[in-house]
């Protein structure tokens, strides 16, 4: 049996599809993982969700040209929340392709899709999702003494 906690998310953690749709709509950076040349690597992106899809813009460059090959990519965001001492995680797999339309361009720019880091970012990259999933969790109290001052779990002690 599976039972919900006050917020609705079952209490093995797991998110619902709608509770992970809800917080990839409400982030805005990411992180975008292919495989480029045989090995995982990571890109940040600032992002924005269109018609139930991931839209990024990008230079020229790896991630562009492996995101082009229409490839299959994952992309995650998470977060912690000081006041509830709760984290969350969501991952996102799908396919990649490039969005040539200007007309879509338009409709992701005009959600608020412009590039963070300094440069011309022409290109407009649609990641299709398949499968979506998510998770959300207590944190372990901090060893006040021990642990790092950056670390954000001491906000809730301080």
């Amino acid at each position: 049996m599976n039972t919900a906690s006050q917020d609705g998310a079952p209490q093995d953690g797991k998110l619902t599809f709608d509770q992970c749709w809800d917080l990839l709509a409400a982030s805005v950076v990411g992180r975008l993982a292919l495989i480029v040349d045989g090995r995982p690597e990571i890109f940040p992106v600032n992002f924005v969700i269109e018609h139930r899809s991931i839209v990024f813009r990008t230079a020229g460059g790896t991630k562009l040209w492996q995101s082009s090959k229409e490839t299959h990519a994952a992309f995650e965001i998470d977060g912690y929340d000081a006041d509830s001492q709760e984290a969350w995680s969501v991952v996102a797999h799908g396919t990649t392709t490039l969005v040539d339309s200007t007309t879509e361009q338009a409709a992701a720019d005009a959600l608020g899709l412009e590039p963070w880091e300094p440069g011309d970012k022409f290109h407009y990259v649609r990641l299709s999702l398949q499968v979506l999933t998510g998770r959300r969790f207590r944190v372990a109290a901090p060893h006040i003494w021990s642990t790092r001052l950056e670390d954000q779990r001491r906000a809730s002690f301080e």
